[in-house]
């Protein structure tokens, strides 16, 4: 199911000459690898940016302190300053951007692990999704799971 996303946002990127940006804290760049998994991403991926320290998402995307410090770095708000930051950096037409907490440590009560915030800016819009997936699979599958689930918000996006 998951490469059929992959390659029906690719297919609409494509059709619609549009480009797209990430912009990624907790999945490490992963996204970005996935959109470059399909043969002529060139043609619509822009730029891909890992910004995993708060200073970072202040630094390129803008993020304002007070978010950071305030609501913290995996918060609506925050995925949300980021695709906007995203869209005016890189000038690009979709912006999408992942926060969260892969685990297996860094979860509180109210952030458990497993929680992400996906955000994808398209014609004027972001939409942010909240998921929470299994707190107990590993690492390196949760970032997976991210980066899939961030796919799919895109596609969602200019689906409308």
């Amino acid at each position: 199911m998951f490469d059929g996303d992959l390659k029906k946002l690719a297919k609409l990127l494509k059709e619609r000459h549009l480009t797209i940006s990430t912009a990624e804290s907790c999945t490490g760049g992963l996204v970005a690898s996935m959109l470059t998994d399909i043969s002529g991403s060139s043609e619509y991926l822009l730029e891909s940016h890992v910004v995993y320290a708060n200073s970072a998402k202040h630094k390129y995307l803008n993020v304002s302190n007070e978010i950071l410090d305030t609501l913290g770095a995996v918060s609506p708000e925050c995925a949300q300053a980021m695709a906007e930051g995203l869209q005016k950096l890189a000038n690009c037409d979709v912006a999408l951007c992942t926060t969260g907490i892969a685990g297996p440590t860094g979860g509180t009560k109210d952030k458990p692990v497993g929680l992400v915030y996906i955000s994808a800016r398209f014609n004027g819009k972001t939409t942010v999704r909240k998921y929470t997936f299994n707190s107990r699979i590993p690492r390196k599958t949760m970032k997976i799971t991210f980066a899939k689930a961030a796919i799919r918000t895109a596609l969602e996006a200019l689906e409308g």
